[in-house]
């Protein structure tokens, strides 16, 4: 048990990092020297600021569902039993 939430929180803290170099620093701090890049005719720095962060945040979502599905059929947790 203890190792299933130490693996769970070591991926939580993975991915609200990523989380946060994506929303903040790419639409924040990072944003003047990717605004010399651009998508679709609009700089990067404010593409990531608008759209970019959500896009990521959805796809960390379901690579934390994928995680956690593995995590707990690796710990004997089913979510099909009904115990």
């Amino acid at each position: 048990m203890k190792s299933y939430w130490k693996t769970n929180l070591r991926y939580l803290l993975i991915l609200l990092i990523i989380w946060f170099l994506v929303s903040f620093g790419a639409g924040i701090l990072f944003r003047e020297s990717l605004d010399t890049i651009r998508i679709g005719g609009f700089k990067l720095g404010f593409w990531f600021a608008q759209q970019g962060s959500i896009y990521v945040f959805v796809i960390l979502i379901f690579a934390y569902i994928k995680l956690m599905n593995t995590l707990d059929k690796k710990h004997g947790y089913n979510e099909d039993t009904n115990d």
